[in-house]
């Protein structure tokens, strides 16, 4: 997924230059494709419905970018003369390659940025433009981010395919739960009772199998927080297991260097401080800050020539940025990061390690923001902290369900969705009933 906030969605425009996700976009070639048929067969005869067994019908939850977003617009101004006022139809907003140009690229700021009201708690689109998630109930929006198939737009593809040939079933069997990914969970509760339905509803279009959640990055504590809403009896009839890939359970640091210096999703053609104006907007970025249950205090996370920046300073660190909203959006969201109760089903979690991945930002040459901070390095996914990763141990001791904990070394935030060797441990997960 993108990472306006955490999730880099699909290295945009440069799945050439970026070999370690080479496996999302299929850049492996025949070798990758002869794999992922082995793992195929492997699980052919094990996966496919035989006398009793009945497959554990899966729903994919994305985590931040993760889901296709469409437009109508009726605005009353533009930025620029080569943008659209109006248009009588919805059009794809993201992931939309060809809006995320240089020359365009104001236009689809604009259009896909939020409004914060501190009042009411709130955000709202930009004016003149009404925005929908598509695709909810189905996997091929959560599949492809791109509407196209574009190689750089394969999210949950790979996965998915590996389950249909092992005789789960499309829009049946697999389907999507895709949301607004740019709010925080303080703004979904719309999502919420649909996400409850939909799990009803597949449990009993499956023959009253209980179902297999499959979450990556803020979908996992998107998941979470969905489960922690429930009784424990409706949990043990409706929900089999999560399965949580990458997930972002405590936050990552990499959600301060968005607020502080923008995030170009790794597209040459992109500036970073230009994406900064409308990732700033979004409280799920704010959401995805580091946990204070995970980071102490006195952590240190930004440093200037003038002073420090730890965790219990981050107001100061705001207030300097000059973004106010950044911290109020924190608030409204800080209490989701604190209920870190138990899910309450069994778990599988799957993530990488051995990656560089921001730890702290270092303005060396600074008195202020004004410069560009060094990024200190420590260990993760490329994307999320070792330690927001692995929280998931946290539970161990704190429910009776099990959960089961697996690092991947090399696997980056995008590409353990397309791993082989995670695939094979999704799998093996979901044969065993």
């Amino acid at each position: 997924m993108r990472f306006h906030s955490l999730v880099i969605i699909v290295s945009l425009l440069v799945a050439s230059r970026c070999p370690e996700s080479a496996g999302v976009f299929f850049n492996q070639g025949g070798k990758y494709l002869r794999e992922l048929k082995r793992i195929f067969e492997k699980y052919e005869n094990l996966l496919r419905p035989q006398g009793d067994h009945k497959l554990s019908p899966v729903i994919f939850v994305p985590g931040d970018g993760g889901s296709q977003m469409d437009a109508l617009l009726d605005k009353p101004s533009k930025v620029s003369f080569l943008c659209q006022k109006q248009t009588s139809t919805f059009f794809n907003l993201w992931l939309n390659k060809e809006l995320l140009m240089p020359l365009v690229i104001d236009c689809w700021i604009d259009n896909i940025r939020l409004v914060y009201d501190n009042v009411t708690r709130t955000t709202r689109n930009s004016p003149g433009v009404t925005t929908r998630i598509p695709g909810f109930g189905q996997s091929e929006t959560v599949e492809w981010l791109d509407p196209s198939h574009a190689t750089v737009g394969a999210y949950f593809v790979n996965i998915a395919n590996a389950l249909v040939a092992n005789g789960y079933i499309r829009d049946k069997s697999i389907v999507g739960a895709p949301y607004d990914f740019r709010k925080g969970p303080n703004e979904h509760q719309d999502y919420f009772l649909a996400l409850k339905f939909l799990v009803e509803q597949t449990y009993t279009l499956n023959k009253e199998v209980p179902v297999t959640f499959i979450v990556h990055s803020m979908g996992a504590p998107m998941t979470l927080h969905f489960l922690q809403m429930q009784t424990a009896d409706w949990k043990a009839k409706y929900v089999r297991r999560i399965i949580s890939l990458a997930g972002a359970w405590a936050g990552s640091v990499k959600a301060l260097k968005v607020y502080a210096i923008g995030d170009d999703l790794g597209a040459f053609a992109l500036s970073g401080k230009v994406m900064r104006a409308e990732q700033i907007t979004n409280p799920s970025l704010a959401w995805l800050l580091p946990s204070p249950l995970f980071w102490k205090p006195n952590e240190v996370l930004a440093r200037t020539q003038s002073r420090t920046y730890t965790m219990e300073q981050m107001q100061d660190f705001f207030t300097d940025l000059d973004v106010p909203s950044g911290w109020e959006m924190r608030k409204d969201t800080l209490p989701f990061t604190m209920n870190f109760t138990a899910p309450g089903v069994e778990l599988h979690c799957f993530y990488g390690s051995h990656i560089n991945t921001v730890e702290s930002l270092d303005y060396q040459k600074s008195y202020d923001f004004s410069g560009t901070p060094v990024l200190v390095m420590g260990d993760g996914d490329g994307t999320v902290n070792s330690r927001s990763l692995e929280a998931c141990k946290h539970w161990t001791m704190q429910q009776k369900q099990p959960i089961y904990t697996k690092e991947f070394p090399g696997a980056d935030h995008m590409s353990i969705l397309a791993d082989l060797k995670v695939i094979e441990a999704v799998m093996q997960a979901l044969l065993s009933d």
